[in-house]
């Protein structure tokens, strides 16, 4: 699904870019290669967001990884 958003992105993106190359409006740094790179960051960024907040939902924030976290410690597998 993720790849999908990220294609309508990058289609809306190209079209916005052809649709100001209609109209005489142009700018230098906004290519098909610029277009492209900002696709893949997006991609990068929320796949980054996604596994941070995993990280901070299994680590801080759910009652199970807290029990968890104290058994690994009381059984000196994991630092305090």
């Amino acid at each position: 699904m993720n790849k999908d958003i990220f294609t309508l992105l990058g289609g809306f993106l190209t079209a916005v870019l052809l649709f100001l190359g209609t109209i005489g409006i142009s700018f230098d740094w906004f290519t098909q290669e610029s277009i492209n790179a900002f696709v893949i960051m997006v991609g990068a960024f929320v796949a980054l967001a996604i596994n941070l907040y995993a990280v901070w939902k299994n680590t801080y924030a759910s009652k199970k990884a807290k029990l968890q976290k104290k058994a690994l410690q009381a059984q000196g597998l994991m630092k305090k």
